[in-house]
């Protein structure tokens, strides 16, 4: 049975940890808050002394901190100590450029990397039903492939290193265009009359539905988003950075940037 790691035990990466450890894989935690990782080890998790030692003993480290920087600190540490032939598995939303600098790091050391972000949220980390976008070598792939099944419903291989990153942005921008259309729509509803809360049920069970419709629908108020918005946010502004000069991004993003900013509004 292959030794497996994770890092991150977030809303997002707590579930996924959880189903590697239910799936049966030995598991190491490492945390900068010990009492976060108390569930972990009563449900038989080691916990690492620091990032060093988690990586010298795992076969497969999964990553989900929250950003680019929060990736490079914590691999600083752990890739020098990973064993030759071990796997590093990137699932954090970052820029693919990044991943791309840190495929060629783990290359030279002989261990495998995946950038493989996810989609579908704790719910769906909890139920295994998670969208998981790869980007890597088909061997690296293949070789995640059964510890990523521990928490997929859909595993989807992109390509070389950086196209998870890619595919997972260009998704995350449409779901923010989405909420922003379902934003728009409500809001002409109310200009034209009609009761808000009527209009969303109506939308609901029609042919404009989005799952992005029916997460606004579930809102009180944009402000209500603000977590989920600013992460959204994030996104968008990296679907700009990445695009190709001349790329046309004004249809996704304007459609997301007016609900966006009214959710992060203080």
């Amino acid at each position: 049975m292959l030794n497996t790691a994770f890092i991150g035990l977030g809303s997002q990466g707590g579930p996924m940890a959880e189903r590697m450890l239910a799936a049966g894989f030995p598991l190491t935690v490492w945390g900068r808050r010990r009492e976060a990782l108390q569930p972990f080890a009563e449900k038989g998790a080691v916990l690492a002394e620091n990032v060093a030692a988690l990586g010298a003993a795992a076969d497969h480290v999964g990553i989900c901190v929250v950003d680019d920087a929060g990736v490079a600190e914590v691999c600083n540490a752990l890739v020098p100590s990973m064993r030759p032939g071990s796997l590093l598995a990137v699932h954090s939303t970052i820029l693919p450029e990044s991943c791309e600098a840190l495929a060629a790091i783990c290359e030279a050391r002989r261990i495998a990397f995946v950038d493989a972000p996810v989609s579908g949220g704790g719910g769906a980390a909890t139920a295994g039903t998670l969208t998981v976008m790869c980007g890597g070598s088909a061997a690296a792939f293949e070789q995640a492939r059964p510890i990523f099944k521990a928490f997929a419903g859909t595993l989807v291989h992109l390509g070389g290193a950086g196209a998870g990153q890619r595919a997972k942005i260009v998704n995350n921008a449409l779901m923010a265009a989405n909420m922003g259309n379902a934003h728009a729509a409500i809001e002409a509803g109310r200009a034209l009359g009609m009761a808000p809360e009527a209009l969303k049920d109506l939308i609901k069970a029609s042919s404009g539905r989005s799952f992005g419709f029916e997460v606004y629908a579930r809102l009180p108020e944009p402000k209500a988003f603000s977590h989920g918005a600013a992460l959204l946010r994030k996104d968008v502004d990296l679907l700009r950075a990445i695009l190709p000069d001349g790329s046309d991004t004004r249809t996704l993003g304007e459609a997301a940037d007016h609900f966006l900013e009214e959710a992060v509004a203080p």
